[in-house]
């Protein structure tokens, strides 16, 4: 039987031994960096949470505040105005949603008594009365014809009686008419802008409307806006 030597043996029982162990220090050296890793992640993802909630709340913030200014200037803008007449005063509210850049401008010219002293210098029973500058050229044809014609046009209900509106046509500040509907009248969708209703005075327009005309449907006799007054409520 052959004999084994010492270094052969020696080899052999390194070769059967297990793995070695970890020691302590390793695993308490590995444990300290996953919990550094741990709250790193942690701490940046509470960062990104915190930031995302501040962000969200400014841009809320400053929308609340636009929203806010939006509606104090739709507030500031009044809804009604009072037309007081050589016959008496005639309320109107405004359609400031409905023909806002017309309600606008309308203000704008109200608050510089642009309709102050303003003659009605056309007046056609059972149609219109009219408001503004009577030296436009073609005023007068445009609706003497519109009248004359009367029966032959459909009817518009957007254009019923005690409407408050203006013409389509560009024109400057001072061009600016007015025309007060008195009964439903022939489609003038191409003509006029449709901007506010009587609400109250509807007696005083009917009064307006009875007066003296010559042929050209001119009142005989001054009438007309001596003053506007504007308001929030009535």
């Amino acid at each position: 039987m052959a004999r084994i030597k010492p270094q052969a043996l020696l080899q052999q029982s390194k070769k059967k031994k297990g793995p070695s162990r970890i020691g302590a220090t390793t695993v308490i050296l590995y444990s300290l960096i996953i919990v550094v890793m741990v709250f790193f992640l942690f701490a940046t993802y509470r960062h990104w949470i915190q930031r995302s909630i501040i962000q969200t709340e400014h841009r809320l913030s400053v929308i609340e505040r636009d929203d806010a200014f939006a509606d104090g200037k739709k507030s500031d803008v009044p809804g009604y105005v009072i037309l007081n007449t050589s016959k008496g005063s005639i309320t109107i509210e405004l359609y400031k949603e409905g023909s806002p850049e017309v309600v606008d401008e309308f203000i704008d010219l109200c608050q510089r008594g642009h309709f102050k002293g303003m003659p009605f210098h056309h007046v056609i029973k059972n149609f219109v009365i009219q408001g503004g500058n009577s030296d436009i050229p073609g005023a007068t044809d445009d609706w003497t014809l519109k009248v004359k014609h009367n029966s032959q046009l459909e009817t518009s209900m957007k254009h019923e009686a005690f409407m408050l509106g203006t013409t389509k046509a560009k024109h400057d500040k001072e061009g600016f008419e007015l025309f007060i509907t008195t009964a439903p009248i022939p489609d003038l969708n191409e003509k006029l802008i449709v901007f506010g209703r009587v609400i109250k005075g509807e007696d005083v327009v009917q009064e307006i409307e009875e007066v003296d005309t010559d042929e050209h449907y001119r009142p005989k006799s001054p009438i007309g806006i001596i003053n506007v007054t504007m308001k929030e409520k009535v």
